[in-house]
């Protein structure tokens, strides 16, 4: 597991990542260039790598695998260069902005309106997403313990700080319960997405949700920074003066609330809010006839996520809703997975008297509102 706390007298080593070595002790920068083949199109992707003084893990923190996704850029920047590297035991590695032919055109996509994160582990003869994930992710991603991948909402929709994780995994269930006092949604996640073929190549790795795109939220990055801070602090990577606190109890599964009649969503929930089955969490009003619908919970549980007020049409996933485990369940033990807003839902048993979606129903796996 994660741990930097086996021999924490044992001096580190030279590293070598993307053909260069790194000195132990030291703070540097290389470039991952995705290859020859993407000559006149692809630029160098800057690395960030701390390689600390003392022997320990490489945990890696990958940023903007999505191009609009702005938060977890600065995530990775704070962290990065607040780390002293005489006091860091391992390795840590920041790739702040993964997609750049991406962010270079505030879109979500590569140039050829392909999710990168929708390739992983990738192919070396395939599309041009699939190329590309081929070779971060074993020029990169291959040369890490764990992994964090930070992302937010996506189509005018924002999340609140939270992490995704397949709790099935018990080495994932493990590394999750270092991040502290933020919400975890149990889920395994697209199986083609970085945090699932990272897991499936023994990878720990976990997905932190936060916030909305195409905007810089300092509070919600300071929510982020404290969470890694935990994390490296918890696993003995880094000693600092991060607040530790208990994991919050697991969602195990999530549902999306939809609208069903168009016009323009005005929201009466908070991001974050405990919401009750019954609980009316905004109105889709019409802005010609008045004609007010309001949008009304089936489940019990917790605001994940939510639309900005927006025109929306019926069908349209409004609020994203995390149930918690059965009786409180801790992080640790709640092992089953989670069907969630990363892929189909699926029959089940009823929940506060309100069945869980049919699948398809609430899926948004085809919607893509998250990693």
């Amino acid at each position: 597991m994660l741990s930097a706390e086996v021999d924490a007298s044992k001096a580190n080593v030279v590293r070598n990542l993307l053909g260069m070595d790194i000195p132990p002790g030291t703070t540097t920068r290389v470039n991952w260039s995705p290859s020859r083949s993407f000559a006149g199109i692809a630029v160098d992707t800057p690395v960030l790598v701390v390689n600390g003084a003392m022997d320990g893990p490489t945990l890696c923190l990958i940023a903007a695998i999505h191009g609009d996704e702005l938060n977890g850029i600065e995530m990775v920047r704070r962290v990065l260069y607040d780390l002293n590297p005489e006091k860091l035991r391992g390795m840590v590695v920041g790739v702040p902005i993964v997609n750049l032919l991406g962010f270079s055109r505030n879109s979500r996509y590569l140039p050829d309106r392909r999710d990168l994160n929708r390739y992983f582990p990738g192919n070396a003869t395939g599309s041009m997403a699939s190329r590309l994930a081929h070779t971060f992710f074993n020029d990169v991603v291959r040369h890490c313990n764990a992994l964090v991948d930070l992302h937010t909402g996506s189509f005018y929709r924002t999340n609140i700080t939270q992490l995704r994780a397949d709790l099935s995994v018990p080495e994932v269930a493990e590394f999750a319960a270092l991040f502290g006092d933020i919400p975890v949604l149990n889920t395994p996640g697209n199986r083609n997405s970085l945090r699932a073929a990272a897991v499936r190549a023994g990878i720990p790795t976990v997905t932190v949700e936060a916030g909305e795109p195409m905007r810089m939220q300092t509070e919600v990055v300071a929510e982020g920074v404290v969470a890694i801070n935990n994390l490296l602090n918890k696993n003995g990577m880094y000693r600092n003066n991060s607040f530790w606190a208990k994991p919050e109890p697991a969602f195990y599964r999530s549902a999306w609330v939809r609208a069903n009649t168009s016009g323009i969503l005005f929201s009466e929930v908070k991001l974050g809010a405990n919401i009750n089955k019954g609980d009316v969490l905004g109105r889709v009003i019409n802005p010609v006839s008045n004609e007010q619908k309001p949008i009304v919970s089936k489940f019990k549980g917790r605001v994940l996520g939510m639309a900005l007020d927006q025109f929306v049409l019926p069908g349209f996933a409004a609020y994203h809703i995390g149930i918690r485990a059965r009786d409180a369940q801790k992080l640790v033990d709640a092992m089953q997975p989670s069907e969630s807003s990363e892929s189909a839902e699926h029959d089940s048993d009823s929940l506060d008297d309100a069945a869980m979606p049919a699948a398809g129903d609430n899926a948004s796996a085809e919607e893509g509102f998250d990693d």
